[in-house]
């Protein structure tokens, strides 16, 4: 399957409109899954892989990097540096956290060094440090984009505040400026993003880039009232199918998408891409087998009446 690629944002890269979340890779997914996922992601057309330098350290016996280190021994195995853009995060390990200037740089020059490349084409902030003024992020951010070592910068878990103080200071200063934001994102949480931060990326053309695109699962579906599910993210998605807006969801999930003959994930990740500024959102795969609903969401558009659809149950109070 091939899907056209989209602009991401004001920057000169085009991605596949479903990046492939690399959290699970070195987690619930062994290196050997995370290749045939990874092979099977880019077999489909996809190009665009997100991880960070975090993941994961909270597995006992992990010390962060390991999802990294996996794509990078894919990226070499494969030979296909090129045709794929990857993006990576820091701030957020416990070993370099925080954005002050020297850990900025210190973060990226480890993430080349696992992921074995000479630079990375989207690195976000993770989680904003208000500690630090922007104007030392953006500074730091924008001489590795001199030094070559990023392509394009953007942000992650940050206030419309200090995003907008951020562009603006990179606007005045002629620096390296956000083209994407990764914020929380999905048809049962919205409120994070709509409002100020999606007003913001829309007024200064920002990508949209979100996470949690399938609610930790619970948009695949397969969590239901009463249904056990073995995954290492069924308690949070469990808890969301006792929701009234959890299952006013998922009613409209299962009918758009027996309708079209789909997945429910695929059906969830269509809307979502719908959405305005969103470029492409995150959905990782444990297994092969997960892979055909997620990237099918590429090709999948939705009617005007789907989309309502979709949109009106989203917004059924969570009860």
């Amino acid at each position: 399957m091939t899907s056209p690629l989209r602009p991401l944002g004001t920057s000169d890269l085009h991605v596949f409109p479903l990046a492939l979340g690399g959290n699970v890779f070195g987690w619930s997914a062994d290196e050997e899954r995370s290749f045939a996922v990874l092979d099977a992601y880019a077999a489909a057309g996809g190009n665009f892989v997100d991880t960070a330098d975090v993941y994961s350290e909270w597995v006992e016996g992990n010390e962060g990097g390991e999802s990294e280190s996996i794509i990078g021994r894919w990226l070499a195995a494969r030979g296909n540096r090129s045709d794929i853009v990857v993006a990576t995060k820091v701030g957020a390990h416990s070993r370099l956290k925080g954005l002050s200037a020297p850990t900025i740089k210190a973060g990226a020059e480890e993430s080349l060094r696992r992921l074995g490349t000479d630079h990375i084409d989207l690195y976000y902030t993770h989680f904003d440090d208000e500690s630090v003024p922007v104007e030392e992020i953006v500074t730091a951010l924008d001489q590795l984009v001199k030094d070559g070592k990023v392509r394009a910068v953007a942000a992650s878990n940050i206030s419309p505040e200090r995003l907008r103080a951020s562009l603006d200071f990179a606007e005045a200063e002629g620096l390296a400026r956000y083209v994407a934001l990764q914020p929380e994102y999905n048809l049962v949480a919205r409120e994070k993003y709509e409002g100020p931060l999606l007003d913001t990326a829309a007024a200064t053309g920002l990508a949209a880039v979100p996470y949690y695109g399938l609610a930790a699962g619970f948009l695949t579906g397969k969590y239901r009232p009463g249904r056990t599910v073995e995954s290492v993210r069924a308690r949070g998605a469990s808890a969301l199918a006792g929701t009234a807006r959890g299952q006013a969801v998922l009613a409209a999930l299962d009918e758009v998408a027996e309708a079209r003959g789909a997945e429910p994930a695929t059906v969830a990740l269509a809307w979502l891409a719908s959405r305005p500024t969103v470029a492409a959102p995150i959905a990782s795969a444990r297994t092969v087998e997960q892979v055909p609903a997620l990237v099918a969401a590429a090709a999948l558009t939705l009617t005007a009446e789907e989309t309502a659809r979709l949109t009106a149950a989203s917004e059924t109070p969570e009860g």
